[in-house]
């Protein structure tokens, strides 16, 4: 079958470079494009990181448009604590951009590149914040008929949804948020825009939706490092060296924050990954094991909370009164039906597998392949 287009939307972000490299580099895919959007770091960092891993892993041909600097009723939120000042904290390996950002506006390139594929085709992925991409379907609502999916990263069950450890903030368990008790911090930092996407009847049943609760079961353990590395105490190219600092500093955050030491979940290539199902035929299994599990066919209905602000002290939304709501909570009921799939497993093997083949075509394409 011919290569899947998509569209990947995103905020780079330490997970979001894994999301490049994989989207970038498996064959089965063609990247169209790339929006970058407000979150992990400010647009202009998001915007210069992106460019900056495309050009690491020899795709700086993959033209890259600014989007949105924040949401369009609140204050962009980022997270310094988690990826640093820059996005993409912890290597001095990360090559400057070779190719300037688009001029034209990101959500009219994204859509004349997904309304020229043939209808059915395409594949729109947001690893960020949802402002570019609610903005996009607003704009051209004929486009969630034509395109063949949605794939997000963001958003979390809890009650048991999985066997994830969503870890401990300040002494306190029991969360199944990342940024409060409650919400994951793509869906908090705009969660009207992720409410607006989840809640549209047309892409409902074309949306695939990568909670916590499946990207705390895919972490980056000292295992997973050292096949990264080629199996050394060492990389065997800058490349590699460069994706394991990004990984190690990744790590140290998740680490600290969270109290996770087994390693970082790797959250926003799994969203590029649910597009490779296709791939599998029917019946979509890997050594036996569903690639991505929805207990046969699951779905559900899903609203973003909205009520309250943006609070400072990381334990909740904070008004005049104290805290209010739970904005950003994504809240799901299990419907028969049309409904977003959210899957509770994932092949780990599988995923895994496609990931570093990924990268050892990246380190071809740079010149950087170790004999």
């Amino acid at each position: 079958m011919p290569p899947i287009p998509l569209w990947l939307d995103c905020d780079p972000g330490h997970d979001d470079a894994f999301a490049l490299l994989l989207a970038a580099h498996h064959p089965s895919l063609h990247l169209l494009g790339v929006s970058t959007v407000h979150g992990n770091a400010s647009l202009a960092r998001t915007t210069s990181n992106a460019g900056s891993v495309l050009t690491a892993i020899g795709r700086a041909d993959v033209p890259v448009y600014p989007g949105a600097a924040k949401p369009f009723c609140r204050d962009a939120v980022c997270a310094p604590d988690i990826h640093g000042e820059t996005g993409l904290d912890g290597t001095t390996l990360l090559p400057a951009p070779s190719r300037a950002p688009q001029s034209g506006s990101a959500i009219q390139a994204t859509s004349e590149a997904l309304f020229a594929q043939e209808p059915g085709t395409a594949w729109v992925v947001a690893t960020g914040a949802l402002t570019n991409i609610a903005l996009l379907f607003a704009s051209f609502p004929g486009l969630a008929g034509h395109v063949a999916g949605l794939s997000v990263m963001g958003g979390a069950v809890g009650a048991g949804f999985t066997a994830a450890q969503m870890g401990v903030v300040g002494g306190e368990g029991g969360r199944f948020g990342n940024v409060t008790p409650w919400a994951e911090f793509n869906v908090y930092c705009d969660p009207e825009s992720a409410h607006s996407l989840l809640s549209n009847p047309v892409l409902a049943s074309k949306t695939t939706l990568v909670t916590l609760d499946l990207t705390h079961l895919v972490l980056a353990t000292p295992e997973i490092q050292a096949r990264l590395s080629g199996g050394t105490h060492e990389a065997g190219s800058e490349l590699r060296q460069m994706l394991l600092d990004l990984l190690t500093f990744f790590a140290n955050t998740y680490s600290t924050v969270f109290g996770i030491s087994a390693g970082p979940p790797l959250h926003d290539p799994l969203a590029v990954a649910v597009l490779l199902e296709a791939l599998l035929g029917d019946g979509k299994r890997v050594s036996g094991a569903m690639c991505f599990d929805d207990r046969g066919g699951e779905r559900f209905a899903v609203r973003a909370v909205t009520d309250g602000t943006h609070g400072g002290d990381g334990e909740g939304t904070v008004g005049a009164g104290g805290k209010v709501g739970q904005v950003g909570r994504t809240v799901v009921e299990a419907i028969e039906g049309q409904g977003v799939r959210i899957p509770r497993a994932v092949d780990l093997e599988w995923f895994w597998n496609e990931m570093l083949e990924a990268v050892g075509r990246a380190e071809r394409a740079v010149g950087q392949e170790v004999a």
